[in-house]
């Protein structure tokens, strides 16, 4: 439980926390010609030998992960269309789980020495927050991206990076009342936010904005209640 419970967070660490999104564009662009695409693979490999603490008898399944991210992310780069991009990100990571579940079970009855911190219930908090915060922004985005409104203006960018991080804000107070059992804080959280935004959205009068930005919102909700009953639940089995 606990090697995949690191390898996850290498995994989630490498793909979404330490992976700028210019990187992904400059993959997409040059594909096999990019350095940012073996940039990335690096930055993987060295994360989890920083994460499996440098044990060499790790060495066979960094290696296997660390090949499978690479010939998973070529045929990704390849094979996906701007239509399809949605598409192949879900498989990609569907991909990717495999490749830990599997190195996992390679593993399976071996105990090798581990720090102190490295923890199951420490682990799993760290891929909770992972999920909740940069991990749900990008699959929210990936999810909703092919609704989102041509008409933006260039003064929007910066209001996408406030409600980018207003997201991430109410996903942690939101898991936060879920796993403290103070579920009425939530409808209060949902009745201020509807409060606020009310007035943009009349004042735009642009109809396919309100879907939007109330299909985010409840993608966002839904995304950080799951992820606390799921790790409440996980909590008490570990």
């Amino acid at each position: 439980m606990i090697l995949f419970l690191k390898l996850l967070l290498a995994h989630l660490v490498g793909d979404f926390l330490l992976q700028p999104k210019k990187w992904v564009k400059e993959k997409e662009k040059k594909k096999l010609a990019s350095s940012k695409l073996y940039l990335h693979i690096l930055v993987h490999a060295l994360i989890l030998l920083l994460i499996l603490e440098f044990e060499k008898n790790y060495l066979i399944g960094i290696t296997s992960i660390v090949m499978s991210h690479f010939l998973i992310d070529v045929v990704k780069l390849y094979a996906q269309q701007n239509k399809t991009k949605s598409y192949w990100f879900f498989i990609d990571q569907l991909l990717h789980l495999s490749a830990i579940f599997l190195v996992t079970v390679y593993y399976m009855g071996t105990d090798f020495y581990t720090f102190p911190f490295s923890t199951k219930e420490i682990l799993l908090l760290a891929i909770t927050l992972l999920l909740i915060t940069n991990v749900a922004s990008i699959i929210i985005k990936t999810l909703i991206d092919k609704w989102n409104p041509e008409n933006k203006k260039e003064q929007d960018d910066s209001l996408a990076k406030a409600g980018r991080f207003i997201g991430i804000l109410e996903r942690i107070f939101v898991f936060a009342f879920v796993v403290t059992n103070h579920w009425e804080a939530i409808g209060f959280l949902i009745a201020a936010k509807s409060v606020f935004r009310f007035g943009d959205l009349t004042s735009s009068k642009d109809r396919k904005l309100t879907e939007y930005i109330l299909i985010g919102t409840l993608l966002s909700f839904g995304f950080a209640i799951l992820t606390g009953i799921v790790y409440s639940q996980l909590k008490q089995l570990i």
